[in-house]
């Protein structure tokens, strides 16, 4: 009603005669199928024009700098611990394809968010609407917007559910899962200079601590993590918003527009700020990969088809208890040459896979 007299004063002060805001400006429509129309359209341009834009940006940083560190190989980890040796480029490919599914699952809700409530009026009927007013509306929507917006299959499910922006926020939740994954892969990566991993050294932005001397933070991963964790909460919000309606009509439109808009906003501007100011700018420390890798026991595991599960354990504990390369141990142990442990063993070619 609000802005109904807004714009009904606006327009009498041009026309220079009395705009009635319920008579002429609410004329064929109703809140109660503007507002659900309203955070539908806005959704939708702001993904079209903020977030897969922004995604769409930190894929192509991200596999650009895969392309730039393919020649590195590092210590993969699960558990937080040592495992097979991966390339850097496979990390990072690794993390494109994350945003890439987002992306996908993201466009795949477009057609929902595009469907629209308009001319549904009160209750889902159309009362008081001319039959035409739904398609013309979406017709004049798609030719100023760009976007090709249509009428709602079912009026009655679009006022009285707001099931699309439910789903919608659920992949909102699921992009910025994978956001605060890749922010943390930083970190650690980051971490040191010197009792950390120390792999890489993102770009120095801000001093860190305002009592420890030279320290810098990764504030833009950190950053990411936090605005992740706001998605993932504005999601359980709308989630209980959108559980709330109740027959005819969903009440709790205004906090579902907030969160929904507000995580869209805050995922597009990391996306790129994570993409500029952290992945496209870190460096590779090759010496650290290089050092870590010789004292990998785990590398052994490479030789398995060849001496068996039992052996193999055996001479990764030995090399790991005395703090000797595994290529020493296991030419002790086993009656393998050097130079056929030196293909077996090494790293990169370990990175491929197969037997």
């Amino acid at each position: 009603m609000n802005a109904n007299e807004v714009i009904a004063t606006l327009a009498t002060r041009v026309l220079g005669e009395e705009v009635n805001p319920n008579d002429h400006v609410n004329c064929g429509q109703s809140s109660n199928d503007i507002i659900p129309t309203t955070i539908h359209v806005s959704a939708a341009l702001a993904l079209h024009e903020q977030l897969l834009p922004a995604l769409a940006h930190l894929v192509q940083v991200t596999e650009h700098k895969a392309e730039q560190v393919h020649a590195f190989v590092k210590t993969g980890r699960t558990h937080l611990m040592d495992a097979m040796p991966v390339r850097m480029s496979q990390v990072l490919n690794g993390w494109s394809q994350q945003i890439r599914a987002n992306v996908e699952h993201l466009q795949g809700l477009q057609p929902s968010l595009q469907s629209l409530a308009q001319g549904g009026t009160a209750v889902g009927t159309g009362i008081n609407a001319h039959p035409e007013f739904s398609a013309r509306f979406s017709r004049q929507l798609s030719t100023l917007t760009g976007v090709q917006f249509a009428p709602g299959k079912n009026l009655f499910a679009l006022i009285g559910s707001q099931d699309t922006a439910v789903a919608v926020s659920g992949q909102l939740k699921a992009t910025a899962v994978s956001l605060m994954k890749i922010a943390n892969d930083l970190r650690w990566m980051n971490s040191g200079p010197l009792a950390g991993l120390g792999e890489i050294e993102l770009e120095a932005l801000q001093p860190g601590s305002s009592i420890m001397p030279g320290k810098v933070n990764p504030v833009i991963p950190e950053a990411t993590a936090m605005v992740a964790a706001q998605v993932i909460g504005n999601d359980a919000t709308i989630t209980v918003a959108g559980q709330s309606g109740n027959f005819e009509l969903n009440v709790m439109l205004p906090i579902i527009a907030q969160n929904l808009l507000s995580s869209i906003e805050l995922l597009a501007n990391s996306s790129r700020l994570l993409a500029d100011k952290a992945i496209a700018s870190f460096k590779v420390n090759e010496s650290k990969l290089k050092e870590a890798l010789s004292r990998n026991p785990i590398l052994v595991t490479a030789l398995n088809p060849i001496i068996g599960y039992q052996k193999a354990a055996e001479i990764a504990k030995t090399a790991y208890k005395q703090g000797r390369p595994v290529i020493d141990v296991a030419l002790e142990h086993t009656d393998l040459q050097r130079s056929e442990l030196e293909v077996l063993l090494n790293p990169e070619k370990l990175t491929a896979g197969g037997i």
